[in-house]
């Protein structure tokens, strides 16, 4: 999207129309231009996976939208740093990266995976599967969390040939 359609989005700042701090409790301050401050501001990605860095709300503690931040890269180092630490602290989305096995016996399968953040067990029904392209899936499991496939075509041949199963 150009300069000039995001700047006539609604909300949407510039680098100099905020600034973010951390106060003394670790919470993120915003202060927009007109010298107003938000305590304990959240910044939230509108499209997480397919544009994680660009189109970031930054919320209030009753997830009103404050304002939208474009894109990170044209922030100042410094604030960008928060806004992804801040994100990283509220986002949790483990990537598969081996299919251990799964037991079919009986519905929900039981999965055992290995994932960029250690070994996980699941309890996953067919239907709770959101193909995403043609090679990209996330997978909920039955407690709401949500794994994902960032490509099949990098995982191991046992694990594409579990995994073709339910796509």
């Amino acid at each position: 999207m150009s300069d000039e359609r995001m700047s006539r989005l609604p909300n949407c700042a510039t680098k100099e129309s905020f600034s973010l701090t951390r106060n003394v409790a670790g919470r993120l301050v915003l202060t927009t231009a007109s010298g107003e401050s938000h305590v304990g501001v959240e910044p939230v990605r509108s499209f997480p996976i397919t544009d994680p860095d660009r189109f970031i709300s930054l919320v209030d503690s009753h997830a009103h939208e404050l304002l939208c931040i474009g894109d990170l890269a044209e922030l100042d180092p410094e604030i960008a740093s928060f806004i992804r630490q801040a994100l990283a602290e509220r986002e949790f989305l483990p990537r598969i990266e081996r299919i251990v096995r799964v037991k079919q016996h009986k519905d929900p399968h039981e999965w055992e995976v290995i994932t960029d953040r250690g070994p996980a067990e699941f309890l996953f029904h067919d239907d709770d599967i959101r193909r995403l392209s043609p090679t990209r899936a996330i997978l909920v499991d039955m407690h709401g969390v949500r794994f994902y496939v960032p490509d099949s075509r990098q995982l191991d041949p046992t694990s594409r040939r579990i995994l073709s199963q339910y796509l």
